[in-house]
């Protein structure tokens, strides 16, 4: 690396763009750590975001291969030089790490490191993790650090950026709380108001059938079987509601068992036979799995709700590197040409627009009297 004053700001510019392009924060401190490396010229690079349990909620790790990194074994633990950045916000810039008295050994496959550079990542007084660099690729002076004040000062332009990314990070999941907070209790508004209704215009129809049993009999009956019909449709809008205010379970236990289980709920919630299959399904990133749950939840509440299927069959399948979501039905069906009319009914607008923004396509076959079919291809990560 260059020596001056501006020595690697262009190289520390052009790795801040690249990690603007990414939206994961995982591949964001990949990016970081990976710039880090090559920008110092280390044989190796790290960064820590610790848990609450003395461990770490995530490690990244540049120089070293997967065979290797397996080979190592669990992750640290909170301990010595990385445990003093962390509680002490200190950087730390060592001329031998074995020769430091908090040195506490590590496995027999970690590589052998010497001399080390490392900032705590904060927010503030909050640290959220530590990012490393160990032997630089340079001529060491006597008992030295080949590691340099410029060195300390570039990494902590990237170790301020990893903090930028972890604050985003949790800021976009606590955004993403309040929004399903808001979503749960927009739905518990909408089910208050559909189920009063039906179950208003059920209190009245069955107050005229009781005065009718006498008089009128033949008009008791009709309105004792609007009635059944009634209640029919309050007890399809609390099934409804109780699927869509389940808590997601994608983060939890992934895609396919997410389906797996909606499928098994609504097949006992509804008349209809649901089934699920799943065929060689790889993980997809996280945005394709919400939006392949969002799109079969869509496709099934239309197929039970609207088609009078008897059977609706929903599989996933591996396609290349990323999946194919097919729901089909053996419902009703409509015709795909009164594109206007079903896209407001059947949201099929919104699914077009969950495929597409995840770069994926979404396809219906359809036809009166023969069923629909709704497909959805995603590509992988």
């Amino acid at each position: 690396m260059t020596n001056g004053p501006g020595a690697g700001i262009p190289a520390v510019s052009t790795a801040i763009l690249a990690m603007s392009r990414h939206l994961e924060v995982r591949d964001v401190l990949k990016t970081i750590v990976a710039s880090a490396r090559e920008l110092l010229d280390a044989e190796y690079a790290a960064l820590g975001v610790p848990d609450d349990h003395g461990g770490f909620a995530q490690f990244v790790v540049d120089g070293v291969s997967a065979e290797q990194w397996k080979a190592i074994g669990p992750l640290p633990r909170q301990h010595g030089i990385l445990a003093a950045m962390l509680h002490n916000a200190t950087p730390e810039r060592l001329a031998d790490v074995r020769a430091d008295p908090r040195f506490g050994g590590w496995p027999d496959a970690h590589p052998d490191m010497s001399d080390f550079l490392g900032l705590p990542v904060a927010d503030g007084d909050e640290i959220l993790g530590a990012l490393f660099l160990a032997n630089k690729r340079c001529p060491k002076p006597a008992g030295g650090c080949g590691f340099t004040e410029e060195d300390e000062r570039l990494l902590g332009i990237l170790a301020q950026h990893a903090a930028i990314a972890l604050t985003n990070a949790r800021l976009y999941e606590r955004s993403r709380e309040l929004t399903i907070a808001g979503e749960r209790a927009r739905l518990a508004h909408e089910l208050h108001d559909a189920v009063a209704q039906k179950l208003f215009s059920l209190r009245l129809t069955a107050q005229a059938a009781t005065a009718l049993v006498d008089r009128d009999p033949a008009r008791a009956k009709d309105e004792l079987h609007q009635v059944t019909a009634l209640a029919a449709e309050a007890a399809d809008e609390l099934r409804a509601a109780v699927i869509e205010l389940r808590p997601a379970a994608l983060d939890e236990d992934g895609l396919v068992a997410t389906l797996r289980s909606q499928a098994q709920v609504l097949d006992r919630a509804h008349s209809a036979r649901v089934t699920f299959a799943a065929h060689s399904v790889r993980a997809l990133p996280a945005a394709q799995e919400e939006a392949v749950l969002r799109v079969a939840q869509e496709a099934l509440h239309n197929a039970l709700r609207h088609s009078g299927a008897k059977t609706v069959e929903v599989t996933l399948t591996r396609d290349g590197q990323g999946a194919l979501l097919r729901i089909a039905d053996d419902g009703c069906g409509f015709d795909p040409r009164a594109v206007r009319r079903a896209g407001r009914h059947l949201g099929l607008v919104s699914m077009h627009d969950r495929a597409g923004g995840v770069g994926g396509k979404l396809t219906v076959e359809s036809e009166p009297g023969k069923g629909t079919a709704v497909e959805m291809e995603v590509p992988g990560g």
